[in-house]
């Protein structure tokens, strides 16, 4: 099992996703910015590299959204999601083919990494429980 860490930022009413580089597993498919966490690290340390190394942003993690386990055909992941905002610098597209800012309401107008499905169900249904 692989421990990966992502993050759920959000400016306003929307959250930023990023699109995965063609050339990787699961290329042009959205997700939440993040990785692996490395041995030795924290979950929060591993966030806060991650988000160095693909955004050019120090990241402030908050607590944890939700966690989800998924089986892939090539790996299994444990990917714990943290509510996180930018506190410093301003998201470059280091690592991914793009990146967005999306309301709850625009999930279905793109197509997300499998392991991510849960996670889109819990934000639209939190999106709907606060209107």
């Amino acid at each position: 099992m692989t421990e990966v860490v992502a993050a759920l930022i959000w400016e306003g009413e929307k959250f930023m996703i990023c699109q995965r580089p063609a050339h990787k597993a699961r290329g042009l498919l959205w997700e939440f910015v993040g990785g692996k966490v490395e041995p030795g690290e924290t979950k929060e340390q591993a966030l806060i590299r991650e988000c160095r190394e693909e955004l050019a942003v120090t990241l402030s993690v908050g607590d944890v959204f939700m966690d989800v386990i998924h089986e892939y055909s090539d790996i299994t992941v444990h990917l714990t999601l943290f509510n996180a905002t930018i506190a410093d610098g301003v998201p470059q597209k280091l690592e991914h083919n793009d990146i967005r800012w999306i309301t709850p309401s625009e999930i279905p107008n793109y197509t997300f990494c499998p392991a991510d499905e849960e996670i889109l169900k819990k934000i639209i249904e939190s999106s709907t429980r606060k209107s």
